[in-house]
């Protein structure tokens, strides 16, 4: 992974030291919450709705044993010793005090990570495949393009005030494992006919109040040109995006509103008159930057394991496991393995600090010191020897670490909701909670199969509802908790934003209704082959709609 030099731990020091003063004047007095809030944005703080909340950068998910144990360590001395894993790679700590902010920021910097650009009207985290560098499908590593461009606009001067904030995602492998199109821009890793590997561009995605699936605008960018082709479309929407109104300011509504076509014409005029700028990317730099995500060395593998066999044969808690949670590795002997963040009935995507301390070590034993962060909230080993399975779920399953729902029922998306957010309209956690309860981690759930249950607890969509098979939208109506079903959403390569079922049920209704959809999924499907996003785009909204409504 990439390490700090000597200019970016300097760097983060004098952050640390700069916002340290900031929150010092802050509680003296001196500077009021208005005039602290932009200051505090800058550095990842947020105002939540009981508690300050410190949101923590971890670049395209990648994490070493070291910055976990970090992670842990700031759970426990200055939170309430757990921390919330995002759909944007990063973790959030809800409970800091605002005087232990600069320390926390200090304690980060000491492992090479900090909370710059986690908030505000600026270039985000840049997400990536959580499988990069280990996936049997993958084309190229995309990692070592999402820190080229992290360092490209890490406060970069004309990008630091944008209209609104700015979302860029990097995917490598044919499955799209990164949600690039919903994403202000997306960059697909591709191989043209000539063998050469490049990008091909989506722009203009996104979900919140206004939920749009992005349009391709070029089939085939070659590496070279990466940053010249961002900045071409950052400084169009930097001079044409709306600023006077921040719910039509993201870069999707200017891409709506002059249409793809406009955009793609004006985004190559802005390429082609400013590519000569100096922004061409030299092969020695890219070359240099993947040096850092150099693939470990791994011992060889026979590419069958007797001894998963074995276990298989007489577990089949162990059997469930390896088919649910072990992804195929492009090394032979070796898988990537979830660790499932979604035990039945817990809050989907917070870690106990005892749970970070425990996958740190488990890094370290069985895979090469790497672990990563989904943008489903879950947490993987990304080079594991098959041979080493039955150890490495003996050692999960005390934890509580050993749940088998990678991609199904249970394996809830859901954001913190009004249990911590001021935005909130409604909870998702309680939802989460009582969906996994009542579904399980067994017979049932493999019955049912794939099936991905997004939930937001308010239109800004931090729990990609839009894109779930199944999304569940909390509102606030007549001063109550309700729920609107969507179905029919995708947030892979055939990505689709989902259709709104119809009026919206109480919080006593919720958890019946979603498993009346599922009920009708598994009368209506041809056979177990068929999952439920191919069934629902067979039949259409039809069929669930006359089940859900039928009583009423």
């Amino acid at each position: 992974m990439y390490r700090y030099d000597e200019f970016d731990q300097g760097f983060v020091a004098g952050r640390v030291e700069q916002f340290r003063d900031q929150v010092a004047r802050r509680l003296s007095g001196e500077l009021d919450e208005e005039q602290f809030k932009p200051l505090r944005l800058m550095n990842g703080v947020y105002l939540q709705l009981h508690a300050y909340m410190l949101r923590v950068a971890i670049p395209y998910g990648t994490l070493s044993s070291r910055q976990l144990r970090k992670l842990a360590f700031i759970a426990r001395r200055y939170d309430r010793g757990y921390g919330h894993f995002t759909t944007r790679q990063n973790i959030q700590f809800n409970w800091p005090a605002l005087a232990d902010c600069p320390d926390i920021l200090n304690e980060l910097a000491e492992v090479e990570m900090h909370a710059i650009q986690t908030s505000g009207n600026c270039i985000r985290n840049v997400t990536a495949d959580q499988f990069a560098g280990a996936a049997a499908d993958e084309i190229e590593d995309p990692r070592p393009y999402a820190e080229i461009l992290r360092q490209w606009s890490s406060l970069h001067s004309e990008y630091s005030f944008l209209p609104r904030k700015f979302k860029i995602a990097v995917n490598g492998a044919a499955k799209d494992r990164a949600a690039i199109q919903v994403h202000d821009i997306g960059y697909q890793i591709v191989r043209n006919d000539r063998g050469e590997t490049g990008f091909s561009v989506y722009l203009g995605g996104g979900q919140g109040r206004t939920p749009m699936v992005a349009h391709k605008i070029r089939d085939f960018l070659p590496k070279a040109d990466l940053l010249a082709y961002t900045n071409a479309i950052l400084r169009i929407y930097n001079l044409e995006g709306r600023r006077d109104n921040k719910y039509r300011a993201r870069i999707k509504i200017l891409v709506h509103e002059k249409g793809a076509e406009d955009i793609r014409a004006e985004v190559e005029r802005e390429f082609v008159e400013h590519r000569e700028d100096a922004l061409t990317l030299p092969q020695v730099e890219i070359d240099r930057i993947r040096a850092y995500f150099a693939p470990p060395v791994l011992p060889k593998r026979a590419p069958v394991s007797a001894a998963v066999e074995a276990r298989e044969a007489k577990d089949s808690a162990f059997a469930r496991f390896v088919a649910q949670n072990v992804a195929p590795h492009k090394a032979p002997g070796y898988g990537i393995v979830t660790i499932s963040l979604k035990p039945i009935g817990g809050i989907p995507g917070d870690a106990s600090a005892e749970w970070m301390e425990a996958i740190a070590d488990l890094a370290e034993a069985f895979s090469q010191d790497e672990i990563r962060v989904a943008h489903e909230q879950n947490l993987v080993l990304p080079h594991v020897a098959l041979d080493d399975l039955p150890q490495l779920f003996d050692r999960l399953a005390p934890l509580g670490l050993a749940t088998a729902n990678t991609g199904l029922v249970t394996d809830i998306i859901a954001c913190p909701g009004l249990d911590y957010c001021a935005l909130a309209t409604a909870r998702s956690i309680p939802i989460a909670q009582r969906l996994s309860e009542r579904f399980g981690d067994g017979a049932r759930a493999d019955e049912i199969g794939e099936l991905k249950v997004n939930i937001s607890g308010c239109i800004n969509a931090c729990g990609h509802h839009h894109v779930g098979h199944i999304g569940i939208l909390g509102l606030e109506k007549s001063g109550t908790e309700a729920y609107q079903i969507t179905l029919g959403g995708s947030a892979d390569e055939t990505c689709s934003i989902g259709e709104i079922a119809g009026r919206s049920f109480s919080s006593e209704e919720i958890v019946d209704a979603i498993e009346t959809v599922v009920d009708t999924y598994l009368k209506i499907r041809t056979d177990k082959s068929e999952d439920f996003l191919t069934a629902y785009r067979r039949v259409g909204m039809g069929p669930f709609k006359e089940a859900l409504y039928e009583r009423g």
